[in-house]
């Protein structure tokens, strides 16, 4: 990916983060929140993901933030009015940034060129049939992550996706029920 496009993705995604967090209005911020996924989802298909830059404009841009939408709606949230920020929290949180940002770097300087273990084909082609495409990509050390993220997620995390599923339906369903006027 060219520099200038991936500053662009980057600085597209930095910025409409940092509108989720700064804007009042809740449909601004789920707005901003859509800016920043389609950041990311560009900063996906530079890096040749494009099947995860896809996903992330379907998924978590198409559908996700509709339902963000449509519950903020049924909420009618009001903008909160303006108060004094307390000095407490906000040196706090300071001070999480600053150690978080020491941290990152004393592990980012004290791993300069570390080589990632070799993965241990035998163990992980066992769960697959050796005819099959992912088991002769795995012995050619050509992983492809999308077979493997399906593999996975529908074998090995079937349950947690089905209750994960639940859950915002019945999230969505409480919203609904709570955002009911009572007419007397």
């Amino acid at each position: 990916m060219p520099s200038p496009i991936f500053w662009f993705f980057a600085l597209v995604m930095l910025f409409g983060a940092a509108a989720v967090v700064v804007l009042p209005n809740p449909v601004a911020c789920a707005m901003s929140m859509v800016a920043s996924f389609v950041g990311l989802a560009g900063l996906f298909i530079g890096l040749n993901a494009y099947f995860a830059g896809i996903i992330q404009i379907l998924v978590y841009t198409g559908a996700i933030m509709v339902l963000f939408v449509f519950i903020i709606m049924l909420l009618d949230l009001n903008t909160e009015k303006k108060r004094m920020p307390k000095m407490t929290p906000m040196f706090a949180g300071l001070g999480i940034v600053i150690a978080f940002t020491i941290q990152l770097i004393g592990v980012i300087s004290a791993t300069p060129g570390k080589e990632l273990p070799a993965i241990d084909m035998p163990a992980a082609a066992k769960n697959f049939d050796a005819s099959t495409q992912i088991a002769k990509n795995l012995s050619s050390n050509t992983l492809p992550d999308v077979h493997l993220i399906g593999q996975s997620l529908f074998t090995e995390y079937n349950l947690p996706l089905q209750i994960l599923g639940a859950l915002l339906l019945v999230a969505t369903v409480g919203v609904v029920v709570l955002s009911k006027k009572q007419i007397h």
